[in-house]
């Protein structure tokens, strides 16, 4: 890369110059509850978060999905969120220390990526992985959103970076060498 994107990783505190991945934090709904309605009906780990509202309880687990780069040797990575059924839910919770469990859920794109507008939520396939990897989400083909059509069709070298820079810096700045820790996101 001509201009290297460097940022501080808020896991481990230290400045990388490769892509980091894109990860949220939270799914969008717990990231918009206010601050009492998180303590009193939501539970939220690094893998699970529940919601229970007075109607419907949503349950949501976190995976990763690979965005193929066109014209570079390095993909990009996003860790989002997706809402399962309570049976896939409480199936992945069951097995989430099984090493060897392999199994395919339905699920919903709980993160919205700021470049898209999001009539709803996207429809994927869920990929539960051996070794206790965080599973692989793959986003339905018959989706019309331009989310889904990137996702087959591939983005640019130049459109990942603008990416991870947006990312980096959503107030606009140029990438500089600063220090890049966002709460809502961090690098796995």
């Amino acid at each position: 890369m001509e201009d290297l994107i460097k940022y501080t990783c808020s896991v481990c505190g230290k400045e990388h110059e490769e892509w980091p991945a894109l990860a949220y934090n939270a799914p969008q709904a717990y990231l918009s509850l206010s601050e009492r309605e998180k303590e009193e009906i939501a539970d939220l780990t690094d893998d699970f978060c529940v919601i229970r509202y007075e109607d419907q309880t949503d349950r949501f687990i976190r995976c990763t999905l690979t965005q193929k780069v066109t014209d570079h040797c390095e993909d990009l990575e996003y860790g989002f969120w997706v809402s399962l059924s309570e049976k896939s839910f409480n199936d992945y919770d069951e097995n989430y220390h099984n090493e060897n469990h392999e199994t395919v859920y339905f699920g919903w794109m709980s993160n919205f990526l700021p470049e898209y507008k999001y009539a709803e939520s996207i429809p994927t396939n869920v990929y539960t992985r051996s070794g206790n990897q965080r599973p692989e989400i793959v986003p339905h083909e018959d989706s019309d959103h331009p989310f889904v059509k990137d996702y087959y069709q591939g983005i640019t070298k130049a459109e990942a970076e603008r990416r991870i820079n947006y990312m980096l810096n959503p107030d606009g700045t140029k990438n500089q060498q600063k220090d890049k820790t966002k709460s809502w996101w961090k690098r796995w």
